[in-house]
């Protein structure tokens, strides 16, 4: 089994989810009491929001590439980034390693691709949401990703922030981002990307009425895949 490295605490709530994930699938694929080999930097996330909010991401970069390089020389074979946002300096984090990144965009990519999903709308925090990185890579990818609109997109980031962030799942939010589904799916959506780590908290994908790529759960399975010698999607990001 090869080491994983998850760069996490952005937030926890999802961190723990993720953790969560991988040892259940690896339990399931080797059966007994079987778990995986993983090594976690939890950075403080209140760090981290104030680059984000500042629009420092060359700050961001470094501090995450310094969590990278930790994980490497601790002797991780592979790093996650545990959030989609983040993802936006996944290519300065890559670079500062030389073990493989597997990079959320893809993998979800690829997951949609194999459905035959080509128009999902993309729930997530404003930053994935209006920043090119994460709907660029997409279209480069064969998948075409429709945004919410301005007041959507505002109320989804402050969900996310506000509440999944700190622990707080509330009903009212739940149906606010049913509404958006809805709404997306009137207009020609064909799938849900829940491209937020922490939306799975709030949104049941069985419960909704498109199919739906729940990044957390991709991702965590990719992890799983490499980790465990499977056929998988992941590459080291351009």
């Amino acid at each position: 089994m090869r080491r994983i490295g998850l760069i996490g605490g952005m937030s926890f709530e999802s961190t723990s989810v993720y953790y969560r994930l991988i040892n259940e699938m690896v339990r399931d694929r080797l059966g007994g009491l079987a778990s995986a080999d993983i090594l976690l930097h939890s950075v403080n996330f209140a760090d981290v929001v104030e680059m984000q909010k500042a629009g420092r991401w060359d700050l961001a970069a470094r501090h995450l590439a310094k969590s990278a390089v930790s994980l490497e020389t601790a002797g991780a074979e592979c790093v996650l980034i545990c959030t989609n946002t983040m993802h936006l300096v996944a290519s300065e984090v890559q670079a500062s390693v030389d073990i493989p990144l597997i990079h959320i965009i893809d993998e979800t990519a690829e997951t949609l691709k194999s459905r035959g999903l080509r128009r999902p709308l993309l729930l997530a925090t404003r930053y994935t949401m209006e920043h090119g990185f994460y709907t660029d890579r997409m279209k480069t990818l064969g998948i075409d990703v429709m945004v919410p609109d301005t007041d959507d997109r505002a109320d989804i980031h402050n969900i996310i922030f506000s509440e999944l962030c700190a622990g707080t799942v509330l009903d009212s939010s739940r149906e606010r981002a049913i509404a958006m589904i809805e709404k997306a799916r009137a207009e020609g959506a064909d799938s849900i990307i829940l491209g937020c780590t922490e939306i799975c908290l709030l949104l049941d994908p069985g419960n909704l009425t498109l199919p739906c790529a729940d990044s957390t759960t991709i991702h965590a399975r990719a992890a799983v895949d490499f980790a465990l010698g499977k056929a998988g999607t992941a590459q080291v990001a351009a």
